[in-house]
């Protein structure tokens, strides 16, 4: 908008500054040809005061001396027993017109006026300005009527210039008619229709660019697309930039899965080895050695941790990889609660923990599948391990016109107020390591944190807060429909 108004203003601006400057060049020019017609007057006025008849029969060749540039000059006399009657006649003119042309210029003079002005002239001694437009259609402008006064009447010099020859200046005629201020008004017309065009041309191949960009995340069409529906040949190398960085992600996310699986592999095969081989020793191992006993449970304990490590570090490269490639489609929300439920099933019966759900039909929001199952298993997870034996966890599920809301409540012990801002946050976790001697927890304090950075990519986010009764509350909002 910003640039548009600029545009807009530019000329009005442009067209005040010329404007003055022609007006400025407008008086110069029109004081100068004044200047100039009382010269002529003043060279003219010993021969017209004088009486000399044989002086005055030289006339038409005296004004013709001055007649130059364009100028036309005529010299009319009103005898002084006339002065009241107003009734001049056609003396000399420069240049000369003939003898039958003196009645149609007198007559044209009368019909606009002008000789009544020249008669106010000799009355008032008062000079004068006129423009008027010829029968043949061309502009003039009677820059002076100069009186000469003699003592046989009243004679009057008018000096009249055609607009085309003042210097290029608008004299006679608005500023905006003139030939350079149409020619550059054409020009600016014709420069702000293509820069239109440019931009429209812009705007529908960015919009364009946009659409593959959202058909693109949603998985509906394959390579080179940005190539394919270009139409504007100034954006190909954009378009081949765009295709080969769409190529460069999902090598990737390839690779991150990849990587993630093979180290995953590689990490669960040798813990896998050690647990089988520390059977032989559980088994020969005393019953009454407590101290040997402690070890191999303090072993399995840190076995269990680095499986789980592993686990989370692969589910930690899968949702990135997710993150990059996933499509973005229309997902039933209220389905994927519902398998995550059954996901855990089992364990929730092992530690005797009921599950309530209050799901509404039909939750639909627009994400990757993977993306969201990975939120939904690290929230089950986090609630079912806080909730006591014989607790209840509460999933609800409800959809508004804008959003869809998902709050997961457990009955564990809560969190501290002062670090509840910090529940999300990369490594962070609550839970208690009051023995040293205690065997680690098993979680790497990312869960939470890949929560909340898979919502915040699809457009959503998640809090948390402690419940009255007891227990912590995690709220998740996503888009409806991906509004």
């Amino acid at each position: 908008m910003a640039l548009v108004a600029i545009f807009v203003a530019l000329p009005v601006v442009l067209y005040g500054q010329f404007e003055s400057a022609d007006r400025q060049m407008r008086d110069l020019v029109t004081r100068a040809i004044q200047d100039r017609s009382a010269l002529i007057s003043e060279a003219l006025a010993p021969k017209l005061t004088n009486g000399d008849k044989n002086a005055r029969a030289a006339l038409n060749d005296d004004l013709a001396k001055y007649a130059s540039d364009g100028t036309i000059l005529k010299l009319m006399f009103q005898p002084g027993e006339e002065r009241h009657a107003g009734r001049f006649y056609f003396v000399a003119s420069a240049p000369k017109i003939r003898a039958d042309e003196v009645a149609a210029e007198l007559d044209e003079l009368g019909q606009r006026g002008i000789l009544q002005r020249i008669s106010d002239a000799c009355m008032w001694d008062a000079a004068n300005e006129i423009r008027y437009k010829q029968a043949n259609g061309t502009v003039e402008l009677l820059t002076s009527i100069i009186p000469i006064r003699a003592a046989d009447g009243c004679w009057v010099l008018t000096s009249t210039h055609t607009t085309s020859e003042f210097l290029n200046t608008s004299i006679g005629r608005p500023y905006w008619e003139t030939r350079e201020i149409r020619v550059a008004a054409a020009i600016y017309l014709v420069l702000a229709i293509i820069a239109l065009l440019v931009a429209v041309s812009i705007r529908v191949s960015l919009r364009r660019f946009r659409d593959v960009a959202a058909e693109i995340s949603q998985g509906r069409i394959g390579d080179n697309a940005f190539s394919h529906r270009n139409v504007v040949p100034e954006l190909s190398s954009v378009a081949r930039d765009f295709d080969k960085l769409v190529h460069d992600l999902r090598r990737v996310s390839q690779q991150i899965r990849q990587n993630a699986e093979d180290k995953a592999h590689s990490f669960k095969t040798p813990l896998a080895t050690i647990r089988s081989a520390l059977e032989p020793v559980r088994r020969a191992m005393p019953l009454d050695n407590a101290r040997a006993k402690r070890a191999l449970e303090i072993v399995d304990s840190s076995l269990k941790r680095l499986l789980d490590l592993v686990i989370a570090a692969q589910r930690h490269d899968i949702s990135t990889a997710e993150l990059i490639e996933a499509p973005r489609v229309p997902t039933d929300f209220t389905q994927l609660v519902g398998d995550a439920a059954l996901h855990f099933r089992e364990i929730l019966a092992t530690k005797d923990i009921r599950l309530i759900r209050r799901l509404e039909e039909r939750a639909i929001v627009r994400a990757g599948q993977g993306m969201l199952e990975t939120v939904l298993q690290c929230v089950l997870e986090n609630a079912i391990s806080f909730s006591p034996r014989g607790g209840t966890i509460i999933v609800t599920l409800t959809v508004n016109s804008e959003t869809v809301e998902l709050q997961v409540d457990d009955e564990g012990p809560g969190v501290d107020p002062a670090k509840i801002p910090h529940m999300f946050e990369r490594y962070f976790s609550s839970r208690p390591e009051d023995d040293q001697n205690a065997p680690p927890s098993g979680h790497a304090g990312l869960g939470l944190w890949i929560v909340r950075r898979n919502l915040e990519t699809l457009g959503g986010r998640v809090s948390a807060a402690n419940r009255i009764g007891g227990g912590l509350s995690i709220s998740i909002s996503l888009p409806r429909n991906g509004a």
